[in-house]
């Protein structure tokens, strides 16, 4: 069974993603679709780019990713389909697919071209559905991307980030707020392995601060209390107890994060 994921910033109570569900069934009927997310921040590439790397790899081979958070839409912008590790993903040329294609693998990039595989007329304002929808469920087919289009080396490249730390200090930038308000960070939760849970520490976003404390889980504090934990994904992110970190701490996709660990008591 053909397996497509679709990941997009159209929202999950707009139209869009159902017209791209159609074009793909009416291509590929026995295709699985997997919703990501339609809720990605408008316009937010990186927010779109790490949701992606954060998830792709928990997918079986031969799967598609169709991904489309394109604001140069219609633009001179180019259609790309990039296959790596196994897996396929389709999206627009603007950085959103790359990192999720370095986590997969080793991976080639083509410009798709070859318009026998679009839906006509394509429309200047709707790609997910007139490109990227309907190459997908070719890929998902068994099209190779070499039919799609020449393999190019000059896509557009995006980089997470990683963050440092210096001594005591932490330093990155939140990647992704999710459905809780939790504000996953870049910064690898590796670099905070040796401290205690229940150490102080002190957050700061966009010259916000606060007081929290490294926990290994949310139930260990008290509710409304801010902590520092490892996530899921591996990175650090912050987060309230029963409550929202991006509304206590007024935080927004992007903005730069610094977690200062607090010197031992004498």
């Amino acid at each position: 069974m053909a397996l497509i994921t679709l990941l997009s910033d159209f929202g999950s109570a707009s139209g869009y993603p159902a017209a791209m569900k159609g074009v793909i069934l009416s291509l590929c009927p026995t295709a699985q679709i997997v919703d990501i997310s339609h809720d990605v921040e408008r316009h937010h590439i990186r927010a779109g780019a790490f949701l992606l790397w954060m998830v792709a790899p928990y997918f079986p081979e031969k799967t598609v990713h169709c991904a489309v958070v394109d604001p140069g839409v219609g633009t001179a912008r180019r259609p790309i389909a990039i296959e790596s590790g196994g897996q396929f993903l389709v999206g627009p040329d603007n950085g959103l697919l790359i990192p999720a294609a370095e986590r997969l693998g080793r991976y080639s990039v083509f410009h798709i071209t070859n318009e026998k595989y679009f839906c006509a007329p394509v429309s200047r304002t709707f790609h997910g559905r007139d490109i990227f929808a309907p190459v997908a469920a070719h890929i998902a087919n068994g099209l190779s991307p070499r039919e799609l289009g020449p393999l190019i080396t000059d896509y557009i490249k995006l980089s997470l980030g990683e963050g440092v730390r210096r001594g005591r200090v932490l330093e990155g930038e939140i990647a992704y707020i999710d459905t809780f308000g939790n504000l996953i960070t870049n910064i690898p939760g590796e670099l905070l392995k040796e401290i205690a849970p229940g150490t102080a520490l002190v957050v700061e976003v966009s010259r916000k601060v606060a007081s929290a404390r490294y926990a290994s889980t949310y139930g260990e504090v008290e509710q409304g209390e801010l902590i520092v934990t490892v996530g899921s994904h591996g990175q650090l992110e912050i987060a309230t107890n029963l409550g929202s970190a991006a509304q206590r701490l007024r935080a927004h996709t992007g903005e730069t994060v610094t977690i200062t660990i607090a010197p031992p008591k004498k």
